[in-house]
């Protein structure tokens, strides 16, 4: 175990595993990691994806911090509301997202396909007109690379803030040049491919968004929800102020936040930040180290340390 960790206690590294496993268990989605042998599915074990994608802390908060910046967006905001018992399964949410991309990540080729493709087939049904009266269809082109465009600011700006390796500015450019793919199996279209264009794709798309009465029933939402972890409250809070920590300025402008939710995101980013290492500890035995074994490639040095 690496020096950094010296200080954490066996006990602390397992009940971390717990408050993990209980929040998102393991074994429930039915995506096959383990076959086909030597298949590097849709990104393979050279990836900055597979790098990326394989740490929790960044992925929950990164995630959260996509969720508030697709509350921004009124016609992507009204399929979920329209179309979903978010109000009540939040967690559920959570995790079929997680069990996307995850799968999508880590499954051979065509169990990532099967995926891509099942919810291109849900897409196809979400369909609804907005509180103002606009048309929108969960399978828009537009909407997609929105939704994916965010995640992927989401999970990048995770990484880079909680994931404890250095990621220099040529690999965030193939992180996103990378995961456009999925997006654009799901039918996007015209989806950056590098941190240059994805901010100009947030300059470009900024006059669409809105802060409205339904972008605050979801922050709402994110507010109170409960992870079935102990101290849920703390969890959430810890986890969400992270999830803020990594808006883009104009996105938290955009926000009603205060002075006082502001600082209390910067102090939720450092705490995150020293307890990641115990993350990574805990969880040397996910989906990335089953798909490595997969392929035949040797373990991570992160997995390795944890």
């Amino acid at each position: 175990m690496s020096r950094p960790l010296s200080a954490f206690s066996a006990p602390a590294i397992a009940q971390v595993r717990r408050w993990v496993l209980g929040a998102f268990p393991r074994g429930q989605s039915g995506i096959d990691y383990d076959a086909p042998a030597g298949d590097p599915g849709l990104f393979g074990p050279d990836s900055v994806t597979w790098r990326v994608h394989a740490d929790f802390a960044g992925m929950l908060a990164g995630g959260l911090c996509a969720l508030m910046l697709q509350a921004l967006h009124p016609r992507a905001l009204a399929g979920v509301w329209d179309h979903s018992n978010f109000r009540d399964d939040l967690v559920g949410r959570l995790r079929r997202t997680t069990n996307f991309v995850a799968g999508t990540t880590y499954a051979g080729r065509a169990e990532a396909e099967r995926l891509i493709a099942r919810v291109a087939a849900i897409h196809a049904r979400v369909r609804g007109v907005t509180a103002d009266g606009d048309a929108y269809a969960a399978d828009d082109p537009d909407l997609l690379t929105w939704v994916h465009v965010s995640e992927a600011y989401g999970f990048l700006q995770g990484y880079r803030r909680y994931g404890g390796a250095p990621l220099d500015d040529a690999d965030a450019d193939r992180y996103y040049d990378e995961v456009r793919r999925v997006a654009e199996a799901l039918g996007a279209r015209a989806v950056p491919a590098s941190v240059r264009e994805v901010d100009a794709y947030f300059t470009g798309v900024r006059a669409d968004l809105r802060f409205d009465v339904r972008s605050r029933e979801v922050l709402a939402v994110l507010a109170r929800i409960r992870l079935p972890v102990p101290v849920a409250g703390a969890s959430r809070d810890l986890f969400l102020g992270a999830g803020a920590a990594l808006l883009p300025d104009w996105a938290t402008s955009m926000l009603p936040r205060t002075a006082l939710q502001r600082a209390r995101a910067r102090a939720s980013a450092r705490v995150l930040r020293g307890l990641a290492p115990l993350f990574r500890a805990a969880l040397t035995d996910g989906v990335a180290a089953r798909a490595r074994r997969r392929v035949g490639a040797a373990a991570e040095r992160s997995d390795i340390q944890g």
